[in-house]
C-alpha cells in the first residue's frame, strides 16, 4: 500500500535531468530528436512500402510510384511526429505543473503525441496501425501485472486465446456477410472451398433429390453408421461440399500446400536474417536451416487446414448438411496445433482482429454506440501505454519494441535519467540498466547526434 500511495505522490524533478540532460532548453531537445529520427523513420517505411509494391506482382505505373512516395513522406512525418511531439509535451506539461506526477512521466505527453501524430498518417492506416500496437501493449499490460502478482499465466494460455479468436473468424468467413482483408489470409489455411455464403440449392421442379439428401442425420446408434461416415469420407463427399475431390484427398492435399508453404517461408525469413553471414561463408546451415525450428511453422500451418477440414467433412457427412456453425467445432480442433508454434503476436493479432470485427458488426446492427475518432483514441492510449512501461517498467515491454523506441528516440532512450522515478516502488532504473544490458546497448557517445549542447 505505501508504494501505491506514492503513485499519487509529486516528484520535483526537472525535465532536463529526466529527458534531456545533454541541453538545458526543451526546444533544442525537440528538435534534436526530430532531426535524428527523421532519417531512421524515412529508411523503414521506404522498405515497408517497397515491399507492399512489390506484394502486387506487376510492374508499378507512375502513379503507382507517386502514391508510394506520397505515402512514405507521410508514413515517416507520422512517426517522426510521434518522437519530437513527445519531448515536446513532456516538457511543456513539466513546466505547466511544476513537478512530475506518475502519469505525466511518460503516459499524459505520450497520449497527447500519439493523438497528434496519428491524425498526420492517412486514415486507411489507423486501423492497422492500433492493432500493431494493441498486440504489443496488452503483451506489457499482461507482464505489468504479472509483476505485481495480480494474475497468473496458464500453459498454453496462448492457444486458447488462438483457438477461440480463430473460431470466431472462421465463423463469421463462412457466414460470408462481413468482408476483411483477415479473410484473405485465413483462405491461404482453410481454401476458398470453405468461404460462405452458405448456398442451399433448390431442387428443381420434378426432379428428385439426389440420394445424399435423402439420407438421414446420422444418429451414432449402430457401428454401421460409424462405417458408412468413415466410407463416405475415405471414397467420396458429400453433396454439400463444395470441393471437386474426395474429403480425405481434400483434406491431405489441403493440408500439404499450407505446409510447405510454412516451411519455405521459414526458410526464407532465416536466409534473410543471415544474408551477411552466407555472404562471408561463415554460415551453420545444418544448426540454422536443418533443424526442427524450420518445420515448426509448416507444421502448425498444414496440421490446421488438414484438422479443419477434416472436421468439417466430417460433421457435413454427420448432419446431412452444411453450415456456417460447424466452422466453430472445426476451429477449435483445429487450433491444438497451435501448441506446435506458439506465438503471442499471432495469438493477440488474431484476438484483436476478432474484437476488432466483432464490434463493427455490433455498430452495423445498433448494438454498439458509434463513437467519433475512436480508433484514433485507441492508439493514442495503448501507444502510450507503451511509452509509459518503455520508461518506467522497462522489462515489462517487448524487447525488440525497446529497440524500436530507442532508434525512433535517435539513440536518446538510453540516455535518460530514471533513478529519480525508483520512488514509484518499481525499480525503473534497474528495469532499464537490465533492459539495456540484455539489448546490448552501449553508451558509445557522450551527447546524441543533434544535441545542440548548450
Amino acid at each position: 500500500m505505501a508504494v501505491q500511495s506514492k503513485l499519487l505522490d509529486p516528484l520535483c524533478v526537472t525535465c532536463q535531468e529526466f529527458q534531456h540532460p545533454w541541453t538545458n532548453k526543451c526546444v533544442n531537445a525537440t528538435a534534436g530528436i526530430l532531426l535524428s529520427a527523421t532519417p531512421y523513420c524515412l529508411r523503414v517505411y521506404t522498405i515497408v512500402y517497397a515491399f507492399s509494391l512489390l506484394m502486387r506482382h506487376r510492374v508499378p505505373t507512375l502513379e503507382d510510384l507517386k502514391r508510394t512516395l506520397l505515402g512514405i513522406l507521410q508514413s515517416t512525418a507520422f512517426l517522426v511526429t510521434n518522437a519530437y511531439t513527445f519531448i515536446l509535451y513532456n516538457c511543456l506539461i513539466r513546466n505547466l505543473l511544476g513537478r512530475y506526477y506518475f502519469g505525466t512521466v511518460a503516459f499524459v505527453p505520450s497520449f497527447l503525441s500519439s493523438l497528434t501524430a496519428i491524425m498526420v498518417e492517412r486514415p486507411a492506416r489507423r486501423p492497422l496501425l492500433t492493432l500493431y500496437v494493441a498486440n504489443v501493449a496488452t503483451e506489457a499490460l499482461w507482464k505489468m501485472a504479472e509483476s505485481r502478482n495480480w494474475v497468473h499465466s496458464i500453459s498454453h494460455g496462448q492457444t486458447l486465446i488462438f483457438g477461440s479468436s480463430i473460431s470466431i473468424l472462421l465463423y463469421l468467413y463462412r457466414k460470408g456477410t462481413f468482408t476483411d482483408s483477415i479473410f484473405n489470409i485465413l483462405r491461404i489455411f482453410v481454401g476458398k472451398e470453405e468461404a460462405g455464403p452458405i448456398a442451399i440449392p433448390e431442387p428443381i421442379s420434378g426432379e428428385q433429390p439426389e440420394p445424399s439428401r435423402r439420407r438421414p442425420t446420422v444418429r451414432f446408434s449402430t457401428v454401421a453408421d460409424l462405417v458408412n461416415v468413415y466410407s463416405n469420407l475415405i471414397r467420396g463427399k458429400h453433396s454439400s461440399c463444395r470441393h471437386k475431390t474426395s474429403c480425405c484427398s481434400y483434406a491431405i492435399f489441403g493440408g500439404l500446400r499450407p505446409f510447405v508453404g510454412g516451411v519455405g517461408l521459414q526458410v526464407a525469413l532465416k536466409l534473410a536474417m543471415n544474408f551477411k553471414t552466407i555472404a562471408q561463408g561463415r554460415m551453420l546451415w545444418r544448426k540454422q536451416i536443418f533443424n526442427r525450428s524450420t518445420l515448426q511453422l509448416g507444421i502448425f500451418m498444414g496440421s490446421f487446414s488438414f484438422l479443419y477440414k477434416t472436421v468439417s467433412c466430417f460433421l457435413r457427412h454427420c448432419f446431412n448438411r452444411d453450415e456456417a456453425l460447424f466452422a466453430i467445432p472445426a476451429g477449435l480442433i483445429a487450433s491444438i496445433t497451435f501448441t506446435q508454434y506458439p506465438d503471442n503476436t499471432v495469438a493477440l493479432y488474431v484476438m484483436w482482429k476478432a474484437l476488432q470485427i466483432l464490434c463493427s458488426i455490433g455498430q452495423d446492427k445498433g448494438i454498439v454506440p458509434r463513437i467519433p475518432h475512436f480508433m484514433m483514441y485507441l492508439y493514442a492510449f495503448f501507444t502510450a501505454v507503451l511509452f509509459h512501461v518503455g520508461i518506467m517498467e522497462a522489462q515489462s515491454l517487448r524487447p525488440n519494441y525497446y529497440k524500436f523506441l530507442q532508434a525512433i528516440s535517435g539513440e536518446r532512450l538510453n540516455k535518460f535519467n530514471l533513478s529519480a522515478f525508483d520512488v514509484f516502488g518499481l525499480n525503473t532504473q534497474g528495469q532499464t540498466t537490465e533492459m539495456l544490458k540484455s539489448l546490448k546497448i552501449v553508451d558509445k557517445a557522450a551527447l546524441p547526434a543533434y544535441s545542440f549542447a548548450s
